[in-house]
This record gives structure tokens, sequence and C-alpha cells, in this order.
């Protein structure tokens, strides 16, 4: 018997014919693709496509929805004086009837749960700090500082006064940390434990201590001596369960308003009126 020919007639032989003939697919290319331009058939490069193509990739996600944005940040809330002997304690070093946006230097404190919530305001473009200090000398103090540096943030930073020098110690207790430079003023919020475990450096804050207060410049966001060379400090130790609200007139404002010298600018005008005898 003769075995018929692989690959010959039949639906085999018609089907690789119509494979040579026509390629893998069988069939005829249109003659408007075999016609058509190459610029045609190429991807389009153009910069709308581009952009186009950009912003699918850049912007939405492969269901095709946009990616959520960061939230907007808070700004600072402006430190509020009317609560000063209040609910919270303050100290205004400056003009009088001056409050946290036109003294020269301001602080404020109150209680908050297990912490301590300070702001610090003062008329400088470096830094703003205040001092737990055993008497009102500096040497030995606990200082915490809001310091502006040149990328235009306020950071909350730990010290130890080492002497007349102010060593920054990396063990910083700030948290829940805030700070604006806005009008030439560096103001920040933070709060810190009542209590820390022991170290030298930390001071607990349920024990009553002095305040020292200071500001001055800062070089590339470290601070350098402050503005006044005897910067002013709290009469009587602070405690942080007694608000009250202190004005400390700046020297400025202290010769006018001392006994002495309105007693002498009274004399001088009854000098005046009534002439030489």
């Amino acid at each position: 018997m003769r075995r018929p020919r692989q690959g010959g007639g039949g639906a085999g032989g018609s089907a690789a014919a119509r494979a040579r003939a026509g390629g893998l697919g069988g069939g005829s290319v249109p003659a408007r693709a075999r016609g058509a331009p190459a610029a045609a058939r190429r991807h389009d490069s153009s910069y709308g496509t581009f952009a186009g193509e950009f912003y699918d990739l850049r912007y939405l996600s492969e269901e095709g929805y946009p990616f959520p944005t960061a939230p907007p940040v808070d700004p600072f809330a402006k430190i509020k004086v009317d609560d000063c002997g209040k609910t919270k304690g303050c100290f205004r070093y400056g003009k009088p009837g001056c409050n946290a946006e036109t003294c020269d230097y301001f602080l404020s404190y109150r209680m908050i749960g297990a912490d301590v919530e300070f702001e610090l305001s003062a008329d400088t473009d470096g830094w703003v700090a205040v001092g737990f200090s055993s008497d009102k000398k500096m040497g030995g103090d606990d200082v915490m500082a809001c310091v502006h540096d040149d990328n235009g943030r306020v950071r909350i930073q730990h010290f130890y006064n080492v002497g007349q020098w102010a060593k920054e110690i990396q063990r910083n207790p700030a948290r829940d940390e805030e700070g604006v430079f806005e009008n030439n003023r560096v103001t920040c919020r933070f709060k810190r434990p009542v209590n820390v475990p022991r170290d030298e450096t930390i001071v607990d804050l349920h024990l009553s201590w002095y305040y020292l207060f200071a500001w001055g410049p800062a070089i590339q966001g470290s601070i350098t001596r402050h503005d006044i060379d005897s910067p002013p400090a709290s009469e009587r130790v602070v405690s942080i369960y007694k608000y009250e609200d202190i004005f400390m007139p700046s020297a400025a404002y202290q010769t006018f308003s001392s006994p002495f010298c309105l007693l002498l600018i009274v004399a001088l005008t009854f000098y005046l009126l009534m002439g030489t005898p």
C-alpha cells in the first residue's frame, strides 16, 4: 500500500501554502499598512504626548485615580496673653503693656497632664531660651533654646551651661515641638515632662527654680553670645503650679520707672515752676 506524502494536498497542504504565501497569520497585509509612511507607524514623540504620559505616570495610580496629597501643615497658633495669670504663668520683658509679639522677651508656662508646655518669643533673628537655675547666675543650668537656622526652620535644642559656655546636650526632653520666624521674631512652643530620670543636665520641674531669660543672634544655626551683658532673671524661684503674670521693664524703661528717678523729676519740675529764690 502506498503511504500518503506528508505536506501534500488537503487541509494540511493548503494551510502550509497559505502560511508560506501570507505569513504566520495566514492573511494578506492590508494595502494601507504596507503603503503607510514610517512616521505614522512610529510612536508620537511630540511634547503634548510626552506631557500626557508623564502626568499619567506621575499623578495617577494603577487604577487611574490620583495619588493622595500630603495634608497641609497647620499654621503656628499665636500665643494668647489673655490667659496670663489665669491658666498659665507669664513673664514679659520690655515696654510696659507689651505682649508676646511686642515684648523684647516673652515666656509662658502651664501644666498639661504630666508635661509642662512652654511658649517663648523674642525680638531676634537668632535664638531665644529659658534656663532653670538654682541661683541667678549662669553656670550649671538646664537650658531649652529655640534656634532659627539658615533654612528658615526653628528647632528646639537642649543645652547645659558650663560656666559661661552653653554646651549642647544630645538628650533632648522636648516634645510636640513647633516654631516660626516671622516679623524678625523667633517664636516657639514645646512640651517637656515634669519628672525625668535622674540626670544632672535635666532638672525636675516639679521643684522650684530661678528662670534665666536670654536671646541673641545665631550663625548657621549655632547660638552665639546673648544680646545683653546681664540677661534678666526671675526675682524669686518659680513654681510651675503657680500662675502669675509678671512684667519686667527693659533697661530703656527701668530708669524712668525707678522711685528715685520719679522723685528727682518731681523735684526738678517744682524747682523750675517756683524759680530760684
